[in-house]
């Protein structure tokens, strides 16, 4: 790693906190290097006393400290000085700890040994968006932490489009603005397929960002993009290098209709799956507060009808065509109790998203779900996130619209379809699809509307 040029040094000042002499040597070095101005602290207390006479801009924290741990000192920095960041460092974490340091307010959690290419784009991120987002004040205590509440209704206008000068733009023209968070948030749950007790962070991030997906553990991230699928077997599931995380579409789904395009996710193997629907993630992104960016972007306009499988009878299908909306149909045929049932779903704004599908659950059959668990999915399938059906009957709740079923298909389908990056314009009609096919067609639009392979 090359030290930045003199004109480009930063100003900004980083105070470490941290007892481990060589890794407190290496990383002062490294941010040294980078053009910041490094202070080191070996315990708590000093680090207190070192920032009520002199906040810094961001303090490097290690949760195992003599005397005072890191724990305590993040909850005295952020009630005394909320304006100061803070990276918290531990080489014991897990996802609880991650949670908990993040509700306190640290901006983001680091595993050691980590990567100090990862420390310092952290450290870049946090400080670009201090001056990017100047009431950005890290983390917010969400009151979804351990249960889901009982959901608000929305609070935000319809998304339109604003008037943004921007260099980039030769003139003025109707776009939309870039946005993310303004605080962080967290969610606990534990995984369908895995079973695993799990969560997830929201971080805000700097325009251009995009959706990216980070292991706790690792400090790896996977962008949110179609190269990296690994699989669409029961709900899609994305992977680079040794980093993995599944059934993402849910929560892709609700940042697809809330317009977020840059964020940072946070998480373990899986995402939770709460109740079986989406409900929960609109309100967790709502609780985080949204900030629209200065930067814009334009939605992925579908210039003709695209396609993907056979449109013979009974076969799986799906297709994009050109609307003035973003609009899902969505067809099935399935055994007893649901038979065939159609719905579709144009967007109005993220309120008729909350409104309409959002709350649609994860379905499935007595003997499909026995297969999936001797296969090693659905896991933490249980009775109150999924509907569960057999012998021609819903089993163990009931529906919170007649066609749930159609309802949560076009959910899968808002989700997967937001790996293009951008939000999409056209009218989606899917006949017995699946995320396979979801996949399939938007591989063609990547190919046909973006130019890329």
């Amino acid at each position: 790693m090359s030290p930045k040029p003199k004109e480009e040094l930063s100003q900004d000042r980083i105070l470490i906190v941290d007892d481990e002499k060589h890794i407190v040597g290496s990383l002062k070095d490294i941010l040294a290097d980078e053009g910041y101005d490094v202070s080191v602290a070996e315990d708590g207390l000093d680090a207190l006393d070192m920032i009520q006479s002199d906040p810094p801009d961001l303090l490097l924290l290690d949760i195992w400290l003599p005397g005072m741990d890191g724990i305590e000192v993040l909850k005295t920095v952020k009630t005394d000085h909320p304006d100061v960041e803070v990276l918290i460092m531990s080489g014991h974490g897990t996802i609880d700890t991650a949670v908990k340091a993040t509700k306190l307010g640290a901006y983001d959690f680091i595993e050691k040994p980590f990567s100090l290419d990862h420390l310092t784009q952290s450290v870049e991120s946090v400080l670009k968006l201090k001056k990017t987002q100047p009431t950005f004040k890290g983390g917010k205590s969400s009151k979804h932490s351990a249960k889901p509440g009982r959901a608000k209704d929305p609070v935000t206008k319809p998304f339109t489009g604003i008037e943004i000068p921007s260099a980039k733009i030769k003139s003025k023209k109707t776009v939309f603005p870039q946005r993310t968070l303004k605080h962080s948030v967290v969610l606990c749950g534990s995984g369908l397929h895995s079973g695993i007790k799990t969560g997830l962070i929201l971080q805000p991030l700097p325009p251009d960002s995009g959706i990216i997906f980070g292991d706790i553990s690792s400090g790896q991230t996977i962008p949110a993009q179609l190269e990296n699928i690994k699989s669409t077997n029961y709900s899609t599931s994305l992977k680079k290098g040794r980093s993995s995380v599944a059934t993402i579409e849910h929560i892709m789904a609700v940042l697809h209709m809330y317009r977020i395009t840059n964020l940072l996710i946070k998480i373990g193997d899986e995402v939770p799956v709460m109740d079986g629907s989406a409900k929960d993630f609109c309100e967790l992104v709502e609780d985080g507060e949204f900030e629209d960016q200065d930067e814009p972007y334009q939605e992925l306009v579908v210039n003709k009808t695209y396609s993907y499988g056979s449109e013979e009878k009974g076969a799986p299908f799906i297709s994009i065509e050109p609307s003035s909306t973003f609009k899902v149909t969505y067809h099935m045929e399935y055994p007893a109790p649901i038979d065939t049932m159609d719905h579709t779903f144009e967007y109005k704004g993220e309120g008729s998203f909350k409104k309409e599908i959002a709350p649609a659950r994860t379905f499935g059959f007595m003997e499909d779900v026995a297969q999936l668990t001797s296969m090693g999915f659905a896991s933490g399938g249980k009775l109150d996130n999924f509907i569960l059906l057999g012998n021609g009957k819903i089993i163990n709740t009931k529906l919170r619209f007649k066609n749930e079923f159609p309802r949560h298909k076009i959910l899968d389908i808002i989700g997967d379809f937001y790996l293009l990056g951008r939000p999409i314009r056209g009218h989606i009609r899917a006949h017995k699809t699946g995320h396979t096919q979801n996949v399939g067609l938007l591989k063609i639009l990547q190919k046909k509307i973006l130019n890329t392979n």
